[in-house]
């Protein structure tokens, strides 16, 4: 499967029916977004990522119930932060949001694109205090195992390393949590050492998985 990527780049753009948006290899487009989503409107404050499954966008305030559903599974939610009641989730979905605003990015809500369905959370994320920049991850139980998370954060790397001009990605990963070290392994990502995460998670284990720039250009290549 080729992992190309689409990236529209341009504020308060419109986005139509997902299934009518093509991918291609990786390229920046100064273009608007088409005009219209399911015969609704979503109005975007940030880029559009489209992959051959996915759109990548954004958090949209039709988004959270999906999103709620996610923090309540204890195993999706077990090494991010844990499962949590709709208030708390409300609280951290307005914090992913919020982040497009403070820092110029944040991660995506992932949709499929064949069913409309909000399939997880991926991108780029410096909370203050974090160790590094990273792209983080994480889909609803049902998305699991479909391959999701890895297409869509070859298109976040993209993203990260040729719009934001990051000269190195890392992932934050429990030490336990060997599903997510395969993903990063498979990004071309390799074990740096243990780091730390700032209050309230400072006590939690947790290893940085690294790789330069230039190593994700090389990678990349395996996956066009």
């Amino acid at each position: 499967m080729e992992e190309g990527v689409d990236l529209v780049v341009g504020a308060l753009d419109r986005v139509r029916d997902p299934r009518a948006l093509a991918p291609c290899p990786s390229v920046l487009l100064a273009a608007k977004a088409p005009s219209c989503f399911r015969e609704r409107f979503i109005m975007l404050n940030g880029p559009l990522l489209v992959t051959q499954r996915l759109i990548l966008r954004p958090p949209a305030t039709e988004d959270f119930g999906a999103f709620a559903e996610m923090c309540a599974e204890p195993d999706t939610m077990k090494f991010i932060g844990g499962a949590c009641p709709r208030a708390a989730a409300w609280r951290i979905w307005c914090t992913l949001a919020g982040a497009w605003h403070i820092r110029g990015f944040s991660m995506f809500s992932v949709i499929e694109r064949e069913s409309g369905e909000w399939v997880g959370r991926l991108g780029p994320w410096e909370p203050d205090g974090w160790p590094a920049p990273e792209i983080g991850y994480g889909v609803r139980a049902k998305f699991a195992g479909k391959g999701y998370a890895f297409e869509g954060c070859i298109a976040a790397c993209d993203f990260a390393v040729e719009f934001l001009k990051w000269p190195e990605l890392m992932h934050s990963i429990d030490p336990a949590n060997t599903r997510s070290q395969a993903l990063a392994a498979r990004l071309g990502a390799t074990n740096s050492g243990p780091t730390r995460l700032p209050a309230p998670f400072e006590d939690a284990p947790v290893d940085a998985w690294t790789q330069s720039a230039e190593a994700w250009r090389v990678k990349r290549k395996e996956f066009l």
